[in-house]
């Protein structure tokens, strides 16, 4: 299996995801840096990580969708290589227009850093395959900008077709009807808020992420 990570001038996960991916997975994984206008070949995943990328006091990921690196990123996407967006990941994905919506200022104007339950909403994704039978699982949220928005038509469209795949059971940030984490139509493209990398192992108090990316590349 072959992985790749993102990185973004800001990007602060970029090593975590690193981590994370290859030890729930045992792939390998490369990182490409943001103007890199070719990626590996042979890819199963791609990952955009959380941090804070260079253009963020414009709008969060406002310029970092727009990097070269992107077009490519798009185009694996369309072949239907697996993409996580975590965080800033997830802003670069509705930046880019890759997934619907976007993500705001928390409702409280607090950058929001905790463990949080999350209601598996979907469990018959390509990402969310193996959590089989549980409900709920845990990961840790770090943002100031992770309340997601879209209008209520798109919201609508996204519960009835089952794209809604995380949710929380508790709201940290004020996100249209708690959602946490959506898929594309296609369902190979997966962006949250939480982030998976740190919860990969019981010693970070939570191994539920590694299901994640576990369940990424199963069908890969």
């Amino acid at each position: 299996m072959k992985a790749a990570v993102i990185v973004f001038p800001g990007s602060n996960c970029d090593r975590d995801c690193k981590v994370a991916v290859e030890r729930s997975t045992g792939a390998k994984v490369d990182m490409v840096w943001h103007a890199e206008t070719q990626l590996p070949q042979g890819l199963d995943l791609i990952v955009l990580p959380g941090g804070f990328s260079y253009g963020d006091y414009l709008r969060c990921a406002a310029m970092a969708s727009l990097a070269p690196v992107m077009s490519e990123v798009r185009a694996a996407a369309d072949r239907g290589v697996a993409v996580v967006g975590i965080c800033n990941g997830f802003q670069v994905l509705t930046e880019s227009k890759m997934l619907p919506g976007a993500l705001l200022r928390n409702e409280k104007l607090k950058y929001v850093c905790k463990p949080v339950a999350l209601e598996v909403t979907n469990a018959q994704t390509r990402f969310t395959a193996g959590y089989a039978g549980r409900r709920e699982v845990e990961m840790t949220v770090g943002n100031g900008e992770g309340n997601y928005f879209a209008d209520e038509e798109t919201l609508d469209r996204l519960e009835g077709e089952g794209q809604v795949v995380f949710r929380y059971l508790d709201n940290p940030n004020g996100s249209s009807r708690d959602i946490a984490g959506i898929v594309n139509k296609r369902g190979n493209v997966i962006g949250l808020m939480p982030h998976p990398d740190r919860a990969f192992e019981a010693e970070l108090g939570s191994a539920d992420g590694a299901i994640l990316f576990q369940s990424a590349l199963a069908s890969a």
